[in-house]
């Protein structure tokens, strides 16, 4: 089992107060589901990001499973770590599909369990899915530690050679926050820059821009294999739902995080 590791932290630990802080965080969206095959969504505290976060959650189609690549913060663990742990939030356990993990692992991708124990960012992102869908889906967290080009690439190729041969619905969320801890100003305008890449479902060019600008989006290897799986499947252009950063909970527009929900068409 793994057990909640940011509850009380990023957001509630007790289930009414979870539930009301994701309503909040919905407020007045018109949730349905939308054609859509992929998705970026930020991981920040719900305070910060949880509005955000909101925008891509209510479009979301119903899946079988949700495979949820995220960036790996703690340094523990392999490269690119599957779970196959059961997932426990306030809200309840969710299975992780253990099928589809082990067709992925042995080359790129290890089942490793170290990688997720403190992560919190594919944490983050389960209690809006219990939240959203009452069917019983199934989870696919994978960690990446590692994430240059030519590892998201055969990640994102993996994926969707498991996805097609699995004959399940399958949905793929990308989790990442933006630019770290720069001038607001200064946010906008690179993950604008970034953002565009992601519209235009070009990896080549999204790592390009993140050198050139010495970017700090966290979860741009997630980003870079969702965008390769979502192209696969049928994903023709990305669209940005909603942009916001730090600076709108704490007043402090001198140092922010940026946040984006952009979704694939």
């Amino acid at each position: 089992m793994r057990n909640p590791t940011v509850a009380g932290q990023f957001y509630a630990r007790d289930t009414s107060g979870l539930e009301k802080e994701i309503s909040r965080c919905f407020g007045d969206l018109d949730i349905s589901q939308q054609n859509i095959h992929g998705a970026v969504i930020p991981h920040a505290g719900y305070m910060f990001s949880g509005h955000v976060a909101a925008y891509a959650f209510a479009q979301l189609p119903e899946a079988d499973t949700y495979i949820i690549l995220g960036p790996n913060h703690t340094g523990l663990g392999s490269a690119v770590a599957i779970s196959q742990d059961t997932w426990s939030t306030p809200l309840g356990n969710v299975e992780t599909d253990k099928e589809l993990g082990k067709s992925l692992a042995g080359s790129t991708l290890d089942v490793d369990e170290m990688a997720h124990m403190y992560e919190h960012s594919i944490e983050v992102q389960i209690p809006f899915l219990q939240y959203r869908f009452s069917h019983d889906f199934k989870v696919l967290p994978i960690c990446m530690g590692l994430q240059d080009e030519e590892t998201a690439l055969e990640v994102g190729n993996q994926i969707s050679s498991a996805i097609k041969e699995s004959n399940k619905k399958v949905f793929v969320i990308a989790s990442s926050d933006l630019t770290h801890f720069e001038p607001e100003n200064v946010a906008n305008d690179t993950d604008k820059y970034l953002i565009e890449s992601i519209e235009n479902m070009d990896v080549h060019e999204f790592y390009r821009r993140i050198s050139e600008r010495s970017a700090t989006a966290c979860g741009y290897g997630p980003i870079s294999a969702m965008l390769t799986v979502a192209k696969s499947l049928g994903g023709r252009t990305g669209k940005l739902l909603k942009y916001g950063t730090s600076a709108e909970v704490t007043g402090d527009s001198s140092s922010v995080v940026g946040y984006a929900a952009v979704v694939i068409e």
